[in-house]
């Protein structure tokens, strides 16, 4: 078994331990990083990057890579070029070049190679328009390009290892083509990117092509490809209502034997008796938590690694040894953390003012009354996509542990919970999208859960920007608010030249889901906090990137400006070295030692 550790102070190394006699290996180590994603190539030997984006962006002067290993430290080999002193050495002319990243092993237990995607070409009207599919051997180095439509950005493969199905999604249409062994590409299924849901998933032992279809309420489930019809058969193999459910299949012995996926937690749908039985047995030994298991890719080993997290424990991991029914602990993702107490997480589903039901996670600290609290409301990023989902998070248990109650609604415009939640957000920036933060906010209050004198609203990237409009719109709900690498105005997403912002996304994305720039343009400059910085009157902490690519600092720049003549109570801070988020650990906790203060500041309780 292969894992990751992790010392105070020191890089994170890669492991094996031998089951059997309980011995453990350190196989990679570096002194300039951590190891990153691990994966088994076979039985005997590993495939791993290393983590440059746990590093300051001004300390990033090497590229992943990619590296193999023998599990027992034997036989190491670098495979893709890094920049500094890996890319110094004599044979980096032989490896592929960096940005080649890994994208599975083999399905069969004898073999060496690994698949890898590879960007030639950037089309700064598409973004990475051309990628190649090639099979990396991982002792000899030596690869071969795989028969890949170009512009692919979604590959599913036979258990023979044979590329079988793509999806593309570009200019507007979403395709999914698939071949016959040895037969040529053939597109089956086009569709209008926005409104498409058929995108290929796996494809079994008896070459039954899985894919991911909203047939049914508009809920995204798996489907077997009916090739007859040319369609999605009627009946779906897992389907949850309420929720888009994107599964990754578990196979065993090359047989389909689970489904994984996110409801509002982790849920395995097991499709063999003896795994759903194992599955309950654990749960029942271990309550109250989400137990994911994994069987051994190859063979029959009787022991299966289980990892127990749940929204109070950040995880821990054991080995179940079916044989003798005895647990064997691993280790815990925060061990720094063990005792302490922590806040209790669930989804409530409120009720909007036009009766749309908005999903919504509600912290409340641990310990405390449930009623008159201090309240955090934390706007997700995106915005189309999804906030999060049951588990322990540590910027939501940092605040739920200072005595704040969180939450986070999945306002309309977020993506998992159905085409009609996603859609009813379209073209709603500073509208409908901010009316289900509100009534969210509104609910907590109406609940008795939150002191209606004492909230804050916060969040980065489309957070940051809802931040602002919420203070802008609601002056009398918010206390204070916290932006982080937040947008200020919707029309700097077209015109600023300089972010990572791709032509085809101002083209086709953002004006069918924000608004044109033109066409719309009454509709994004009321949607724009920049030109209602005046009222704008609340404590607000606004923090950006100086490195940001996505949302360039000039949009916080433009509104600290704004805001100056109109509100003293601004606090502006800049990490130079820092992009779109905070990758450090140093950064992360000048941040959140920051924020601590501001609420603390602005959310205390009123002196008696």
């Amino acid at each position: 078994m292969a894992f990751k550790v992790r010392i105070k102070d020191q890089r994170a190394r890669l492991v094996v331990l031998d089951l059997s006699t309980q011995q453990s290996t350190v196989v990679a180590s570096f002194n300039d990083a951590s190891v990153g994603h691990v994966n088994w190539v076979n039985n005997n030997r590993l495939v791993f990057d290393l983590a440059v984006w746990l590093l300051p962006a001004n300390e990033r002067d090497f590229n992943a890579g990619l590296f193999a290993v023998n599990a027992d430290g034997s036989n190491f080999k670098e495979l893709v070029e890094s920049v500094s002193y890996f890319a110094k050495r004599p044979d980096a002319r032989e490896m592929l070049p960096q940005g080649t990243r890994f994208l599975r092993s083999s399905a069969k237990a004898d073999s060496d190679d690994v698949w890898v995607t590879l960007v030639e070409a950037w089309d700064k009207k598409v973004g990475a328009d051309y990628r190649r599919i090639k099979r990396l051997n991982t002792v000899t180095g030596r690869w071969v390009d795989v028969d890949s439509p170009p512009h692919a950005s979604h590959w599913v493969f036979d258990d023979q290892d044979e590329l079988r199905a793509v999806s593309t999604d570009r200019r507007q249409r979403l395709t999914m083509e698939y071949r016959d062994v040895g037969g040529p590409w053939r597109v089956l299924s086009d569709q209008a990117s926005l409104e498409g849901d058929i995108v290929p998933l796996a494809i079994d032992s008896q070459d039954q092509l899985y894919v991911s279809s909203r047939q049914k309420g508009g809920f995204a489930g798996v489907y077997r490809w009916d090739f007859k019809t040319q369609r999605p058969a009627p009946t779906p193999v897992a389907h949850v209502e309420g929720f888009d459910i994107f599964p990754t299949f578990l196979k065993r012995q090359q047989q389909l034997v689970g489904l994984r996926f996110t409801a509002d937690a982790s849920v395995t749908l097991w499709l063999q008796k003896d795994a759903q039985a194992l599955q309950d047995a654990l749960d029942k030994a271990l309550p109250a938590a989400v137990n994911e298991l994994s069987f051994a890719r190859q063979g029959d080993s009787p022991h299966v690694l289980v990892r127990s997290f749940s929204d109070r424990n950040p995880g821990v991991s054991y080995v179940f040894n079916r044989d003798t029914k005895k647990f064997t602990k691993l280790g815990e993702a925060r061990p720094d953390l063990k005792g302490r107490l922590m806040g209790e997480m669930d989804l409530v589903r409120i009720k909007a003012r036009d009766g749309r039901e908005v999903p919504t996670y509600l912290t409340l600290p641990p310990g405390a009354s449930k009623k008159g609290l201090p309240l955090v409301v934390m706007v997700h990023g995106g915005p189309w996509s999804r906030g999060g989902d049951w588990r322990w998070n540590e910027e939501v248990q940092l605040l739920a542990t200072r005595g704040y109650a969180v939450l986070q609604p999945e306002f309309r415009g977020s993506t998992g919970f159905g085409s009609d939640h996603f859609k009813a957000g379209w073209k709603q920036w500073g509208l409908a999208m901010q009316d289900d933060v509100t009534d969210a906010t509104r609910w907590a209050i109406a609940q008795g859960i939150a002191d209606p004198q004492r909230i804050c609203i916060i969040g980065a990237s489309y957070g940051g920007y809802a931040t602002m409009m919420g203070l802008i719109k609601e002056p009398e709900l918010y206390r204070c608010g916290v932006n982080w690498v937040g947008v200020s105005d919707p029309q700097l997403l077209y015109s600023v030249s300089w972010s990572d912002m791709t032509d085809a996304i101002k083209e086709y994305g953002l004006p069918q889901l924000l608004g044109d720039p033109v066409k719309d343009a009454d509709l994004l400059k009321a949607a724009s906090p920049l030109h209602q910085a005046s009222r704008l009157k609340a404590p607000l902490l606004m923090v950006y990137g100086a490195k940001d690519e996505r949302v360039p600092l000039i949009h916080g720049e433009k509104m600290r400006d704004a805001l100056k003549p109109h509100n003293s109570n601004v606090e502006w801070v800049v990490f130079p070295d820092a992009g779109h988020g905070w990758a450090d650990e140093e950064t992360q906790i000048n941040f959140w030692s920051r924020v601590e203060k501001f609420l603390a500041r602005h959310l205390a309780a009123p002196q008696k």
